[in-house]
Formats: C-alpha cells, structure tokens, sequence
C-alpha cells in the first residue's frame, strides 16, 4: 500500500483528485489525499488556492515530505502550464523550447533536481486542466442546456488538434478561455463543473487522448510495483 500526497494548484485540481483520481489509484492500492498549495496565512490558518510562485509550492511540498518520513509515503504535483510562475527552475529554457511536451519534460526535470527526493513524482498539466475537458466537450452538454451551437464550435476546434493537451497557452485562447468563451457560465462553476465533466468522460478516454497525463498516470500506478 502506497501513500500519495499530491500538492494541487487550485481547487478545481484538488476536486479532480478527490473524485477521480483517488478512486482510480485506490484499484491499484494506493490512497490519495490533497490540498492546495498555501498562498498565504491568516491568523496562522493557511489560505490555499492560486498558485503565485514556485518558493511557495516548494515550501509546501517540502514541509510535507518533513511531515511525513515514512517509506509508504510519495508526493506529486498537479499545476498547469498555462500561467506558470516564473520562478519555477529552467523557466527561461522551458520558454525557449518548441513543443509543449519538451516545455513540461524539462520543467518537472528541473523540479525533480530542485526537491532531490525520491518519493517525489512531479507533474504539469500541458496546457491547463481544462484540456481534459475538451476531450469530450460534449459532455458540457449535460451541464449546460440549449448550448448546441456553442460545444459544436467547441468540438470543432478540438477536432483541429492532435490531442487537446496541445491546445495552446495565450491569455485568449488556452483551454479554458476557450471553454468560457463558448459558454460563459463555466466560469463561475469550473471548480465543480471541471471535474464533474472530467469524471463523466472517464480516465480510460482522458488517458488515450492525453499523452503526458496518461504518462502521470502511469508513474503513479507503477508506485506500488
């Protein structure tokens, strides 16, 4: 049995993980907990959500693995591509680099480096979490009625891309722009619409159209092996 800690960068990730990803892994005997990283303290009571700097989640990623010594224990991270701090380490080299995989394959690397523990499986969405989403952005539909038109232009753009993780990061047109755009109601419920959406398509179809999430998955399946 296998302990996971994974430190999200928002609620919607946090939600995700509770509902989705816990029972998943929980198949393969490994029990999941999560919690945002701590942006700030009031009254000594963390206040979690947001993530503003890479110092931040390595405090709270490292306070944790303090916390917890044991052998069973590992930690991973759930933050988006899109929007990350540029503190983060090879953040300039990332930028530089072509392909989004290449961006993310060396920024989790240099984390890797960064916290220098072996329990520690990094992890960044490529761009955003909302490219789960449109991997069936059909199942919108069940959230938001008289929406044809809209999550037809949705699958239509998605139909454009490989996959939708490659679905680019511009402040306009990553994935949840996309989705709000389309239907601006998703703003205000993405933190329960998000995963409930994610949930309904389902981790075998989030994996065979999602690449670099389907390799998370497998690095964290194969912590029991």
């Amino acid at each position: 049995m296998i302990r996971l800690h994974v430190v999200a960068e928002g609620q919607t990730e946090e939600t995700f993980t509770n509902q989705v990803l816990a029972p998943h892994l929980g198949y393969v005997d490994i029990v999941t907990d999560v919690h945002c990283v701590t942006t700030s303290r009031h009254r000594r009571r963390p206040i979690r959500g947001g993530l503003l700097s890479y110092a931040q989640a390595r405090r709270d990623i490292c306070l944790w693995m303090k916390q917890d010594r044991k052998g069973d224990a590992r930690f991973t991270t759930f933050f988006d591509l899109y929007g990350l701090p540029s503190d983060f380490p090879d953040y300039e080299e990332a930028r530089r680099q072509p392909e989004p995989y290449d961006k993310v394959h060396l920024l989790e690397q240099a984390m890797a480096e960064d916290i220098a523990d072996p329990r520690f499986v990094p992890y960044i969405q490529v761009h955003e979490f909302e490219a789960l989403v449109l991997v069936d952005p059909r199942r919108l539909a069940e959230q938001f009625i008289e929406s044809e038109d809209a999550i037809q232009d949705l699958e239509t753009m998605c139909a454009g891309y490989e996959s939708p993780e490659l679905i680019d990061d511009g402040v306009e047109s990553a994935p949840s722009k996309r989705i709000i755009r389309a239907l601006p109601g998703y703003e205000g419920r993405k933190a329960s619409v998000g995963p409930l959406v994610a949930a309904r398509i389902g981790v075998p179809a989030l994996r065979g159209s999602c690449p670099h999430f389907s390799d998370w998955m497998d690095r964290l399946e194969a912590l029991t092996e």
